[in-house]
């Protein structure tokens, strides 16, 4: 078989082990939506001021969640899917098959894209149905290349951090301790419009910040173009190519001694 008809079968594969472990599946889904029901629960009463008027905490709060979705499934998974098959010999042993190395990581991040997919349609569907937020007809282009970029970005970054994992152990504790610090930070669980500068420029030097502004924008009800947050999308960019840089050329097939 040719090298993409096989990654095309093992992101089969990786989709069919993942349904296959119902529990895991349903936690990973059932995350997000937690999330946005607690801070719904908390803060749904309340109001935001935006660019153009005002809008509902709700509103907020879904794009901020899909962007935590989003990043759940092609950042930590994708890290820590990788560490995991590392340390116990996996991808090693790939090596030594018919099947290319590339495709092996193909189906991993193929798994996560479609798994960040099926995520943004579950917390857009409970937005609409349960807390009557609308999707901006207008800018839903914006919010689909948002997404797409930032499924790809964070897949790249995903990979890239496993090169200063030493082993599966401590995948959890660097891959939380990596991305949960900037969701707080970066207009994804907290609305950050009274919070020191000195913060907002931090949290803008990294992607999170801009892949929540992105969504954001294109979320907004008041938006009258088409919802492309051009900055944020190209700095998002820039993030994604040096993520890829970086898996190309520290990533390890096998675990530290």
């Amino acid at each position: 078989m040719r090298g993409l008809a096989l990654a095309l079968r093992q992101v089969r594969y990786e989709n069919a082990g993942f349904w296959r472990n119902p529990l895991a599946a349903f936690f990973t889904i059932a995350f997000p939506l937690m999330f946005l029901v607690i801070f719904n629960l908390l803060f749904g009463s309340t109001e935001l001021d935006v660019e153009g008027g005002v809008i509902s905490t709700s509103t907020f709060y879904v794009p901020g969640i899909t962007v935590m979705g989003v990043i759940g499934a092609c950042y930590t998974n994708v890290a820590l899917g990788v560490c995991f098959s590392r340390d116990g010999g996996l991808l090693k042993r790939v090596r030594g098959t018919p099947l290319p190395g590339w495709a092996l990581l193909f189906g991993k991040v193929g798994h996560a894209v479609l798994l960040a997919m099926l995520l943004v349609v579950i917390i857009l569907a409970a937005g609409v149905l349960f807390y009557g937020v609308d999707i901006p007809s207008n800018a839903l282009p914006a919010f689909v290349v948002s997404l797409a970029l930032g499924a790809a970005v964070f897949c790249a970054l995903g990979l890239a951090i496993t090169a200063v994992i030493p082993n599966a152990d401590a995948a959890p504790a660097v891959v939380n301790a990596s991305i949960l610090p900037l969701l707080f930070i970066s207009d994804v669980f907290i609305p950050l419009h009274d919070a020191p500068a000195w913060l907002t420029t931090f949290a803008d030097v990294f992607p999170v910040s801009h892949f929540a502004g992105a969504l954001h924008t294109a979320f907004n009800p008041f938006e009258t173009g088409l919802g492309f947050e051009v900055l944020d999308l190209a700095i998002l960019a820039a993030w994604g190519v040096a993520g890829l840089a970086l898996a190309v050329r520290f990533f390890r097939w096998e675990p530290r001694a």
